[in-house]
């Protein structure tokens, strides 16, 4: 494995909700969306979508319609105090109408930036969290979080901070109740399903 960071992915699904202005860089304004890609088990995935307008303007986005997106998997911090700290979207570069299977596939390679956690689930299946930091342009990373299952996630828990992976994977949504004193409310996590590593 080298060192070079590479994170590239393509969703294939059905846009549930219009495109809304998520925020404005270097004179571009950037909308975001929710795509809804099944999985196998047909249980969907919501994944929000940041494209930017000139996108827009050649492949409007309607809710119903299906979409093929190419990109990247992008993270920032949320600082507002609402909902969860690490922000997780998928960037598009390209984006176009399309019909046919859902599609959910990404390579990422990056290095090990906290110490894997692995653990067992009330069910008994063994499970690895891992934080993956996977560079940008100009000095920017992405800390993506990543979840490995089974024998693989044996595998993970054996790495350290520094190691370099590389895998494929898919960004997949996840809803918990989230306790703050005494109100509770829904909030959605997003993470990245490692399916094989190299």
């Amino acid at each position: 494995m080298d060192n070079i960071s590479f994170n590239k992915g393509l969703l294939r699904g059905r846009a549930v909700d219009q495109p809304r202005v998520s925020h404005a860089n270097h004179g571009v304004t950037y909308y975001m969306f929710p795509l809804e890609v099944e999985r196998l088990s047909g249980t969907p995935d919501t994944l929000n979508v940041v494209v930017c307008a000139s996108l827009l303007d050649l492949c409007p986005v309607c809710p119903g319609e299906e979409y093929e997106v190419a990109g990247e998997v992008r993270s920032f911090n949320n600082r507002s105090g609402v909902g969860g700290r690490l922000i997780i979207t998928f960037f598009a570069r390209t984006l176009e109408r399309t019909q046919g299977d859902h599609v959910n596939q990404l390579e990422l390679s990056g290095t090990l930036c906290k110490p894997p956690i692995l653990r067992r689930t009330p069910l008994g299946r063994d499970i690895c969290d891992l934080l993956l930091a996977v560079n940008r342009r100009y000095g920017r990373a992405d800390y993506l979080p990543c979840i490995a299952w089974g024998a693989l996630a044996h595998t993970c828990g054996e790495l350290g901070v520094g190691d370099t992976l590389t895998l494929t994977g898919r960004l997949q949504s996840r809803k918990y109740r989230k306790v703050d004193g005494t109100r509770e409310e829904e909030r959605t996590a997003f993470e990245i399903s490692v399916l094989t590593l190299e």
